[in-house]
């Protein structure tokens, strides 16, 4: 089998409803072969995202307090419960075709939370997964979520890692519906500033690793405005 081609888009700062868009768009045209595989790397303003099995509960705040806090809430497709995104945050959004050798959802899921474990080695920390849990812990903190979606066994949305993230900021949410973990970030536990753009750069080469892509970086992505 030739050597698969991954596109990483370094997209910076981007409005969560146009990157929604944006990732819809690039799917269809991934289903249609008209683009390669894809990873978009992004941050966004604050934002709540409720997945399909989310519970109102699990928002803490009342609206009036989200937008005194500058927070908008959506309702999307992906898996999983209630998750937090916001600056300082690298969230990234693979837009990979499974077909023909990698249709299992449990594997693609263990390769993203492979991608945050390989990224916080690459800090010198030690990442890890939980039993009966998705996404990436240190010790017992939470660092990275996972929430996906697959139509035609074509991915979209993915992984959220907190590198220079406000965590103060998780205190309007029960993070990812897990009452009693903590959540962190590489700069927390390093006791350090974390450069987000540096992470990502080393996100990218990680994503190459770990679907065995040989990777080409653009800065920018068409289409997209950025926040």
């Amino acid at each position: 089998m030739s050597e698969r081609l991954l596109h990483v888009h370094h997209a910076g700062r981007v409005a969560y409803a146009e990157m929604l868009e944006t990732q819809v768009r690039l799917r269809d045209a991934r289903i249609a072969g008209e683009i390669p595989d894809t990873v978009l790397l992004v941050e966004h303003e604050p934002v709540i995202t409720m997945g399909r099995s989310a519970k109102d509960e699990h928002v803490l705040l009342t609206s009036d307090a989200l937008r005194q806090r500058g927070m908008s809430v959506y309702e999307i497709g992906r898996g999983g419960d209630v998750t937090y995104h916001g600056p300082g945050q690298l969230v990234c959004y693979p837009i990979l075709d499974l077909k023909p050798d990698r249709k299992d959802v449990r594997r693609y899921v263990g390769n993203l939370e492979e991608v945050m474990i390989r990224i916080a080695a690459r800090h010198g920390l030690t990442a890890h997964r939980v039993e009966g849990l998705n996404g990436a812990w240190i010790g017992d903190r939470k660092i990275g979520a996972v929430g996906v979606r697959i139509r035609q066994w074509v991915t979209m949305h993915g992984i959220a890692l907190n590198v220079s993230t406000d965590l103060d900021a998780y205190d309007a949410i029960v993070p990812c519906g897990i009452r009693d973990r903590e959540v962190t970030s590489l700069q927390r536990e390093l006791g350090r500033e974390v450069d987000l753009a540096e992470t990502g750069d080393v996100a990218a080469d990680v994503f190459g690793e770990v679907f065995e892509s040989r990777v080409e970086v653009l800065d920018t992505l068409p289409g997209v405005a950025h926040a």
